[in-house]
């Protein structure tokens, strides 16, 4: 019989931390525009063309960048819960974005996923903390999303064929969409069944994403059905290449293969079973495949340069094996955000299976028959018909309402269905899960304006105050999260208009666009607060963005020397911005006074290291600048493909970058 069980997995970890206190007005990485070879562009599928570059992120709003976390483990337990038949053992992490763990054959003991030994979280999700490893699913824009090390909630419900299904859902808030994630075991299959839908409750279209992304172990051979791939690599730009051998000669169905690290994303035709495998030297391995609405197929590599070793170093322990992701989207590449119109919702199936095909047709040199080896195998497994039927009967119990919660998420959902009476059988968000992060909120929706944020002074935990409980010294209004959507943005319109207020319709109104209006509105705000650095911060923020650099020196300053005394975290967060600032526009004097004013500890992280290096060479002092990259220091929140150690060490120096700094991904 398969069963749903709680278990607790315990690994050597990295705490999360504290998400950053400052609204995330800015993307981590830029937007970033792709570049598509003209001698390309023609043979663009028309729904490729049109969706290209369609709807990119401005802003993580309403989201906070997480990237409170450091370097140093310790062993820690995680809730997880495990399904299981006498064939399969799949390990879920519900705390962690539902990703799956582990992926156990059974029967030859065998684990399918690339599953990491220990949780060390990177600034690879759109809102920083990520981790690598397992099962992974991806909603809302192009990268690993924002509910990467977010929980879901979760619950037990029964599955078509009678058995428990495991059923995971949330509101993601980039793109304001509530999802489910349906995962079950089929009595004695040797399958994951995986049913996934995403709905669009507004009365407006939404640009969405979903990428269902798995790591493997890279000494595999990744088959897909196709001739040829859209390769897209640090340069930003999208190129036509060969399947299996591109330009170079170099087969790039084989990880170990490349040198540099690059997407492949499969041009697979029209009307052709939707499938991926990574298999070993003997044939065997894993296959995902899906109903075909679930329409795109990539590769990801590191590559065997200096950048991509570092990196997989960075993400895991010393001797760990290396991996490559295999993964399915709703579109042809992860540039694509297709529109899911008003009222409207998509779902699909996924199944993810051991698999064995024929040793020397999988790696021999015909790459036809290696493919139609794989895929003769995969239909004796999992005839595709058998799949369309499953999603067909899995679509009839999505709706079926879940059991008592084996995990809880945030209390966005609820807010958002408290606000919109939307109905979402199968997934509810109660009140019950709304908390003190939505409390505000729910005052605005009941009463028409924001509460007082000092006015929770006797309450054990609150807007006023830190999650410890103790009072939040100054600006508890600037710690609530901004519900940015046009009718959160519509309430704060007509809130009464105090400085609390004008701060957040400021938000509201910089994540729609409206970035002048946003700045009125900061400006506004400014005229009459006691707190004057959560709006100083917005509009340093907007001065940047604006192309006014030093007018946004002067007000990260201005608002970092507005907050002193206040918490600590604000403290470092804004240090490190202001910092950095007034460096890049050349007030080195300046720059050290803040940094002298930072506590010492966060001085002696290892971003603050790196700014300390930035600002010696700035006052002239070279050599000692060398000497704090000599003494070693590493940046936890180092964001993928950064060249800004690299680029200051050039500056200090002819010798190679030590390996310690590589992690440039760009090839020659």
């Amino acid at each position: 019989m398969t069963t749903v069980r709680r278990a607790v997995l315990t690994l050597p970890a990295a705490p999360l931390g504290p998400d950053n206190p400052l609204p995330a007005l800015r993307l981590l990485g830029g937007p970033g525009t792709p570049a598509v070879d003209e001698r390309d562009r023609a043979e663009l599928p028309r729904d490729m063309a049109r969706q290209l570059g369609h709807a990119p992120l401005r802003t993580l709003l309403p989201t906070r960048v997480r990237d409170g976390y450091g370097r140093e483990r310790t062993l820690t337990e995680f809730d997880a819960l495990v399904i299981e038949n006498d064939r399969l053992r799949v390990t879920v992490l519900p705390g962690l974005g539902g990703r799956v763990h582990s992926l156990l054959h059974k029967v030859t003991g065998r684990e399918l996923l690339y599953s990491n030994p220990v949780f060390q979280p990177a600034a690879f999700a759109l809102n920083g903390a990520w981790f690598s490893g397992g099962i992974e699913w991806n909603i809302g824009a192009r990268g690993h999303g924002a509910l990467s090390c977010a929980p879901l909630h979760a619950a037990v419900v029964p599955a078509p064929d009678g058995g428990p299904m495991l059923r995971m859902w949330e509101w993601e808030r980039l793109r304001d969409l509530p999802f489910q994630v349906d995962l079950w075991l089929p009595d004695g299959a040797e399958h994951l069944r995986v049913g996934v839908r995403i709905r669009n409750p507004h009365e407006r279209a939404v640009p969405c994403s979903w990428w269902s992304n798995t790591a493997v172990p890279e000494d595999r051979r990744i088959l897909a059905p196709a001739d040829s791939a859209w390769h897209f690599g640090y340069a930003r730009a999208l190129r036509r290449v060969t399947v299996p051998r591109t330009a170079d000669g170099v087969d790039r169905t084989y990880p170990l293969e490349s040198t540099h690290a690059a997407d492949y994303f499969y041009a697979l035709p029209d009307g052709q079973r939707r499938w991926i495998a990574a298999l070993d030297t003997d044939g065997g391995g894993l296959v995902q495949t899906s109903t075909d609405r679930l329409l795109g197929r990539k590769l990801f590599v590191w590559g065997t340069g200096r950048g991509g070793r570092r990196w997989q170093e960075w993400l895991t322990e010393p001797g760990t094996p290396g991996y490559a992701e295999i993964q399915a989207g709703l579109a042809r590449t992860q540039l694509e955000h297709p529109t899911l119109e008003a009222g409207e919702e998509v779902s699909w199936l996924e199944v993810y299976a051991p698999l064995t095909a024929d040793q020397a047709a999988v790696h021999g040199t015909d790459w036809a028959a290696a493919r139609a080896g794989v895929e003769d195998a995969l239909e004796r497994a999992v005839p595709r018909a058998e799949v369309d039927t499953a999603y067909e009967r899995w679509r009839a119990a999505a709706d079926t309402a879940p059991g008592p919660l084996l995990a809880t998420g945030s209390g966005w959902g609820a807010l958002e269905v408290l606000r919109g009476g939307y109905a979402l059988p199968g997934t509810p968000f109660p009140p019950s899960l709304l908390g003190e992060e939505q409390r505000p909120w729910v005052t605005l929706l009941h009463t028409g304006a924001l509460p007082d944020p000092n006015e929770d002074a006797d309450r054990e935990t609150g807007p006023g105050r830190r999650s410890d409980g103790d009072p939040a010294p100054r600006g508890g209004g600037a710690r609530w999260s901004t519900p940015v959507s046009g009718a959160w943005r519509d309430m704060l319109e007509t809130a009464p208009a105090d400085p609390v207020t004008e701060y957040h319709l400021g938000i509201a109104q910089w994540a729609a666009g409206d970035l002048a209006q946003a700045v009125r509105s900061w400006e506004r705000g400014l005229k009459n607060a006691a707190e004057r650095w959560p709006l100083l911060y917005c509009l340093a923020v907007a001065d940047r963005e604006g192309g006014h650099p030093e007018r946004a020196a002067e007000r990260y300053e201005e608002a970092f020397d507005d907050h002193e005394g206040g918490d600590p975290l604000v403290t470092v967060a804004l240090g490190r911005e202001t910092v950095a600032a007034l460096l890049d526009t050349g007030h080195p004097e300046r720059a050290r006074a803040v940094l002298a004013r930072l506590p010492q500890d966060a001085r002696a992280r290892g971003a603050f290291r790196f700014l300390e290096a930035r600002l010696l060479l700035a006052e002239g002092r070279k050599a000692e600048a060398r000497a704090v990259f000599d003494a070693g220091f590493e940046v936890a929140d180092l964001r993928e493909g950064a060249e800004e150690l690299g680029a200051l060490w050039a500056r200090l120096t002819d010798e190679p970058l030590p390996d310690l700094y590589e992690f440039r991904m760009h090839s020659d």
